[in-house]
């Protein structure tokens, strides 16, 4: 692997860059253990390094290292936003290719677990588990765009905290008290060498891959049964983004796939539920 710097912290993880053979310098994280077998994330709609709980990452890196990277043109990495998730599957490959640590477990997040799909299609050598957190398979019904309340909470030029909480946490007293919780740790917890944010180009690109995958088309959601890796498919039971039952699709799908539905939770599950997540997650990639 080429030299990098591993954190025993997510907010202490040193903002890194890494050239790939495409051409684009990746900016990263690293945290947890070194010499331990890598978990890759891929991050969720209009996310950077930061929008990551660092209380969920300091959890799966116990044991194990947590690379987190910003994919092509997003936030301080350099090139434009491609518009496919197949592209951007691509260039996350390139990225894992630099890497040089061969084989990786992947965690994907939202459009995240879209990438982390066409990797383990594209590229199965590269993938040893998959984590695929409020997710959906290409092709499936009513996945074609957001709800018009969903994409104008987190779609807009300028978002507040209040629209993430709406989209991310159930209306529960519970929920929005651990989404307060998740908001201080992301913006109060590292105050310095923050991720620069994502701009506009990348949100409209990353939206017309979501729009395009979400295309009704029942004769792609066949080409997920060749996902032939263990997967762990996860949501909350109130998801407005992602609705749970295509979880249950999803896992239904993929041959030998574990579910798990977190209660009184929505997009945001594995923030809410980070330490009960992380064990679930850990406890899946470290099952023979």
């Amino acid at each position: 692997m080429p030299e990098t710097t591993v954190a025993t912290t997510y907010v202490d993880a040193e903002n890194q860059m890494l050239s790939a053979s495409n051409g684009v310098d990746y900016a990263y994280r690293a945290t947890g253990d070194a010499d331990a077998a890598p978990l890759v994330m891929l991050q969720h709609f209009r996310g950077n390094l930061d929008n990551w709980d660092p209380a969920l990452i300091d959890a799966l890196a116990h044991g194990r290292r947590v690379i987190t990277f910003d994919n092509r043109g997003v936030a301080a990495s350099s090139g434009r936003t491609p518009n496919t998730i197949a592209q951007m599957a691509l260039d996350a490959i390139d990225f894992i290719d630099a890497l040089e640590v061969g084989e990786v477990d992947l965690l994907g997040f939202s459009i995240g677990s879209f990438v982390a799909q066409e990797i383990a299609l594209i590229r199965p050598s590269t993938v040893g588990k998959l984590v695929l957190a409020s997710s959906a398979p290409q092709g499936a019904s009513g996945m074609h765009g957001w709800a018009p309340e969903v994409i104008g909470a987190v779609g807009k030029p300028e978002t507040s905290g209040e629209e993430y909480l709406s989209v991310f946490f159930t209306g529960s007293d519970a929920s929005r008290a651990a989404g307060q919780e998740v908001l201080g740790r992301i913006y109060g917890a590292r105050t310095a060498d923050r991720d620069e944010p994502t701009d506009w180009h990348t949100r409209l690109a990353q939206y017309d891959a979501v729009c395009t995958w979400g295309q009704p088309n029942h004769s792609l959601l066949e080409r997920v049964s060749a996902i032939d890796k263990p997967a762990l498919v996860a949501g909350g039971d109130g998801d407005p983004m992602i609705l749970p039952r295509y979880s249950y699709l999803l896992a239904g799908l993929i041959p030998g796939a574990r579910l798990k539905i977190y209660p009184d939770s929505a997009h945001g599950f594995l923030f809410q539920h980070h330490a009960a997540f992380a064990a679930d997650v850990d406890a899946f990639l470290t099952a023979t």
